[in-house]
């Protein structure tokens, strides 16, 4: 299959791209001033210059930490998931050798777009973002100074490096920055409905009962009257417990799913160490928290909180069955620690991350569906269709999936 589908060279692309400012007029030939510039004075340059480089190197990936989380901070669309602590941490632990793929646009010495991505084969060479299926949200970062124009650099630079490889996208929130990459993409181009999220405002847990029915809103703050009954007591992991504490919440985690359907990537020892890694990292930026709830001194739950400038969500959580057998609603107890710290952070999305399950509904969040993105050169229109129908059987198998979940009561761990 390498050999019918030949990928770049592993050498470093540096390329330059002139951008012609909004508003400039180009003169013909015969249409410019016959009267030369005279050689003292300077002529100022008239065309910004993007310059493009692709990494390939994991050590080249951790050096450009402090630009990546830079322009991180100057994507107002980006996701806790978009964090160079949490890319760099999963290649770390999942990533395959050779295949990195990081473009990264520069005007002048300012990063101003960037794409974390990998080679894969399934079965034709495709792009994929890293993150994996342990990632809620993908997406590429432009610099919202000059988004349009990055955008549309990146998306040269993404075509140049892709050559014989489709770009599949995964879990793109709407409105992400890869819309505006689509936008400008020459080639064969699709985009598909992918997973759900359910999501709520950042508001404080008085705002969020009001959007219950009355009767419901009752029975939930009975809950909290009973949480507080019990002396539940909740704690923020300062950054330098972060390892200990991880290794506390995978443990409850565990606690929680046993002999119900765990998801068996939460028990492996390469999560956790990217858990671990990444979140450390990421709570020194103000960008994930770890709360630990105690009762009589012992943890009895854990909760780790993903954040980015606009949006904070729920990644993982664990409880001590010891919580279900005194009848504790554990889900109310974690979304009051929620509204309470994130809706006096400025953010403005409470998100219930990936997944329909039916207990997040009791709260009638918003559906958000992400989406997915598939992007080719006009010369690989063959891998592109074969994606789309082997993207269109999946849809249908899932469908049917969900349909027997449904029906059985199902959820996820």
């Amino acid at each position: 299959m390498s050999a019918a589908f030949p990928v770049a060279s592993p050498a470093t692309a540096i390329t330059v791209t002139p951008v012609t400012p909004a508003g400039s007029v180009t003169l013909s030939p015969s249409a410019r001033p016959s009267v030369p510039v005279p050689p003292s004075v300077p002529v100022p340059p008239s065309v910004p210059v993007f310059t493009t480089e692709v990494v390939r190197d994991i050590d080249r990936f951790g050096e450009i930490g402090p630009a990546w989380d830079a322009l991180y901070r100057r994507s107002r669309t980006a996701t806790p998931f978009q964090s160079h602590a949490w890319l760099h941490s999963w290649w770390l632990s999942y990533g395959t050798p050779g295949r990195l793929r990081v473009v990264l646009v520069r005007r002048g010495e300012d990063l101003v777009a960037a794409a974390a991505l990998t080679l894969i084969y399934r079965p034709v060479p495709v792009l994929v973002q890293l993150g994996g299926s342990i990632s809620d949200f993908s997406d590429v970062l432009l610099d919202d100074r000059c988004a349009d124009a990055a955008a549309t650099a990146l998306a040269k630079a993404l075509a140049r490096t892709a050559r014989t490889a489709v770009l599949d996208l995964r879990e793109v929130r709407p409105g992400a920055a890869i819309e505006r990459v689509y936008a400008c993409w020459p080639g064969p181009r699709r985009r598909l409905a992918d997973s759900p999220c359910l999501e709520l405002p950042a508001a404080p847990m008085d705002e969020l009962l009001g959007r219950l029915p009355s009767s419901r809103a009752q029975r939930a703050r009975a809950k909290l009257r009973k949480l507080d009954a019990l002396g539940i007591d909740e704690r923020v992991v300062p950054e330098d417990e972060i390892p200990a504490a991880v290794e506390r919440l995978l443990e409850l985690h565990r606690l929680q799913w046993e002999g119900r359907g765990v998801t068996p990537e939460h028990l492996s020892t390469r999560f956790a160490e990217h858990l671990t890694r990444s979140v450390r990292s990421m709570a020194g930026r103000g960008d994930a928290m770890v709360t630990e709830f105690r009762l009589a001194g012992a943890v009895v739950a854990s909760d780790l909180t993903l954040m980015s400038p606009h949006l904070a969500g729920g990644y993982l959580y664990g409880a001590d069955p010891v919580l279900r057998a005194r009848k504790v609603d554990v889900a109310t107890m974690l979304l009051r620690s929620w509204a309470q710290r994130i809706s006096t952070s400025g953010r403005t999305t409470l998100s219930m991350l990936r997944g329909d399950e039916p207990y997040k509904h009791h709260w009638r969040p918003d559906t958000v569906r992400n989406q997915r993105y598939l992007l080719a050169r006009s010369y690989l229109a063959p891998s592109f269709q074969l994606l789309l129908a082997r993207a269109a059987g999946r849809g249908r198998a899932a469908a049917f999936v969900k349909r027997l979940r449904l029906r059985r009561g199902g959820g996820k761990g």
